[in-house]
């Protein structure tokens, strides 16, 4: 390409860069990045067939600039970390809401196929829980602690143990989605069914409010944001069965990152779990209302995270946005 033919097909984008680094706002550090590349490979084609133009010096500075600028701006996209969880992924989750609803229907569903099956087969929690298992708790029910198997291990073993074996779950739900969703289902329907039938386990021994009491103060958490990570494996059966305008691969693609940041906003809601399961769910003789207590903030904090914070950020920039159209 002649030099004159390269500089007319690109200079209006060269002056809206130069424009964009001269402004004295801060840029968000996506769009600087997107600047800085089509610099570097604008001025990468000039080096090699224009070295001693004008055009190759003007690139050349061009590109120091946008340089300069990501490099001050690094201090600046260190807050994307947290940017992202109290602004950038709740407003994006708002659009998610229908696979998180479905998620939790599916789960709710199979926690009563759970309950109802071991309430109709007396040997069906021994085949969902194992013998050991049901053994060991009917002997600490025997000895007056039905709760005694979260004082076994160590707090800190529990801990680290329940938070890496959940987010593993987590990792599953979300991975699965790729068999169209049927993979997350059925790791859903799995410890659905689980729950419901531990649960009716303990209602047959007479014990359904001990053993709720306990459970939920670490389950709470735990079990909705199980439900959090089925909801990033329906998007990604739902990018793969209905791709709408977009080719199937980049429905997929577009719904694989979507999932992924789905199942990140999981993790610190894992470890506190995690931390509760090793450390407080032990506490079994602590009061009812303290436990109550704890149950109650665990189930504010995730609804308002995953369901009403999203909703609100969404009205408020529909808001913000319908304000800016009548100015």
């Amino acid at each position: 390409m002649r030099e004159a033919a390269f500089v007319k097909q690109n200079k209006d984008k060269w002056l809206k860069f130069e424009s964009l680094l001269k402004n004295k706002n801060s840029i968000p550090p996506e769009e600087l990045s997107a600047v800085y590349v089509e610099v570097s490979d604008d001025l990468s084609y000039a080096q090699t067939f224009y070295p001693k133009s004008n055009t190759t010096t003007y690139l050349n500075g061009l590109a120091s600039s946008a340089h300069q600028k990501v490099y001050r701006n690094r201090k600046e996209s260190r807050n994307r970390f947290i940017t992202f969880f109290t602004e950038e992924f709740p407003l994006f989750f708002y659009h998610h809401q229908k696979q998180l609803l479905l998620s939790f229907l599916i789960f709710a569903l199979f926690s009563v196929v759970g309950a109802f099956s071991a309430a109709s087969d007396g040997s069906f929690v021994r085949s969902i829980l194992g013998d050991a298992y049901v053994n060991m708790t009917l002997e600490n029910i025997a000895n007056n602690d039905p709760m005694a198997v979260y004082k076994k291990a160590s707090e800190t073993d529990m801990f680290l143990g329940i938070t890496i074996n959940n987010i593993r779950v987590s990792l599953f739900a979300f991975t699965l989605g790729i068999l169209a969703g049927l993979g997350t289902a059925f790791i859903l329907m799995q410890n659905a069914v689980m729950l419901g039938s531990f649960q009716y386990f303990f209602y047959d021994q007479g014990l359904l409010w001990e053993s709720a009491r306990t459970i939920w103060i670490h389950g709470t958490i735990e079990i909705s944001v199980i439900i959090v990570a089925g909801c990033a494996g329906l998007v990604v059966g739902k990018s793969i069965l209905f791709p709408g305008t977009y080719s199937r691969l980049r429905s997929f693609t577009s719904g694989v990152k979507d999932g992924l940041k789905i199942v990140i906003s999981t993790i610190p809601f894992f470890i506190i779990a995690g931390f509760l399961e090793g450390f407080v769910t032990r506490l079994t003789q602590m009061p009812d209302w303290l436990a109550i207590t704890i149950i109650s903030l665990s189930l504010a904090l995730i609804l308002f995270y995953y369901v009403f914070y999203p909703t609100y950020l969404h009205n408020q920039k529909i808001k913000n946005e319908s304000g800016l159209h009548q100015v």
